[in-house]
Parts: C-alpha cells; structure tokens; sequence
C-alpha cells in the first residue's frame, strides 16, 4: 500500500478528530545542506520579526497555516534553548526554576533532568502545517483537548503495540522540551501546558498537548482508519457516531432520538 502524503494524513486528523488547529509539523535541522535545501526549495516561509518563544513560533503554522524557520538569533525563550542545546545549564536557567521548586539544589536537579538535543549542532527548527511539510517531521504536535488527546493515545497505542503510555512533564517547558523529548526517546507523550505557553503560546485553559515522533504518524493515522472502517466512524466514545467525544450518558435511556416520520411518506 502507497504511503499516505502529510496533506492526507492532516485532513485525516482535521476532519476525523475534529481539531481546532492544525497538526504542526516540527523538523530539527541538523545539516547545513538540509537548511540550504529548504530556503532554496522550500515552501514559502516566515521568520520571527524579533526574537520570541517556541511556543510563539508554532502559533503561526497551528492558527494562521504558516511555515517558519527559526533560528538561535530569533528565539528568546531560555527553556527552549536549553531543550535545544543552544544554552548551557547555568545560573540563570536555575534561578528562573526555583519559584517551582523547594530549593535551588532542588531547581538544578529538575532542570538537569530535561530532555535535551545533544550530539551533532542544532542548525533551525522549522514548524509549518503538517500538510505543507517539506521534510519528515521530527515530531508532530497537536494542541487538542482532552477527548481528541485520548483518541491519539488510543491509537498510538494500538497501532505501536505499547501500554500503557508513558508520559514526561516537566517544569516550564511543555511545548519545547516535550517536543525534545518525543524526538529524543521516539516515544509519544502527552502533557498539560506549562506557565510559559500558556501564557506565551496562547495554549487555551482546556487544551493540552499530544506530540507524536514523525515516523510514527502514519500508523496511527492508519489505525484511525481502520477503526472507521470497521465501527462506521472514528469515536471511541461512541463507535458509529460521526463526533469523536459526543458527550453523552452512556445507554442513557433519556438522552436518545429517532427518526421522524415524515409526512406523505
């Protein structure tokens, strides 16, 4: 069977799961020949006007269906740098973790334990809508609420052969380090937002963050579809229902319809 294109898989997600924002593919670029490759032959893309967040950067390709290469130069945010290995641990990374944690011993061992790009030089980051993706995603990040959350997992799940799902928060780096983290292990996880990109990357209160290795998004996709295929739709909740998390009682006697007659029929 042909592979799936990223422009199949999104729209798959988009309309099966319902989603608010696109999928954002992440690419860690560690080659100058790649970077070379996609500003020559790339899609169109964006950089930041002034040095800002990680989690900033991906409001364009989530909300506005935008690409954008980042760089050190144009990102501001310390956590992302050092998830990204273009920070050192140091004071100032320690000091900013201490109003989380009991003690400055304390903040330094938290802070140490992040997940982190290490090995060959982080070159950019691009982040564009997983339709427009010019390379294989490292990662593939979904801001989604709890129901669209759970159905990922499911299928993650299923479709890798692994339970229970594992997950990695950590302390002010949600959408920087978890994508660090899913790249790092080739493992999914799933995390509430952090102080920062909550604030910073305008997650909403009932969002949360489901990140996927890019390698491993067409068999859950596939999964998807085969749940369809076989229940008539892609809810779990409520196998058959086109609304995947229609929140209803289950078997309630109350909350149920029927066709109407309809007259001269």
């Amino acid at each position: 069977m042909a592979g799936m294109t990223f422009k199949e898989m999104q729209d798959t997600l988009y309309n099966e799961l319902r989603l608010m924002h696109f999928p954002i593919a992440v690419k860690f670029v560690f080659s100058d020949a790649e970077l070379d490759d996609f500003r020559k032959n790339g899609p169109e893309h964006f950089i930041p006007f002034k040095p800002m967040t990680f989690c900033q950067w991906e409001i364009a390709p989530r909300m506005k269906g935008q690409t954008v290469l980042g760089t050190r130069e144009n990102l501001w945010c310390p956590n992302a740098k050092f998830a990204f290995g273009w920070k050192r641990l140091d004071d100032a990374e320690i000091a900013a973790h201490e109003r989380y944690t009991l003690n400055p011993e304390q903040a330094r061992r938290f802070v140490a334990s992040k997940s982190r790009l290490t090995g060959d030089e982080l070159k950019a980051v691009i982040v564009s809508p997983l339709a427009d993706a010019y390379f294989t995603p490292s990662t593939v990040h979904f801001y989604c609420d709890n129901m669209q959350a759970y159905h990922l997992a499911v299928d993650y799940m299923a479709a890798l052969d692994t339970h229970p799902l594992q997950t990695n928060i950590t302390m002010n780096s949600s959408a920087c380090g978890g994508n660090v983290y899913s790249h790092v292990t080739q493992k999914a996880n799933m995390l509430p937002a952090c102080s920062g990109s909550y604030n910073s990357g305008k997650t909403e209160r009932g969002e949360i963050n489901f990140i996927i290795p890019g390698s491993q998004l067409e068999a859950v996709v596939r999964r998807l579809l085969e749940r369809k295929a076989k229940y008539g739709s892609s809810s779990i909740t409520h196998p058959g229902d086109g609304f995947p998390g229609a929140d209803v009682c289950k078997n309630c006697p109350v909350i149920s319809f029927k066709k109407a007659a309809q007259a001269g029929k």
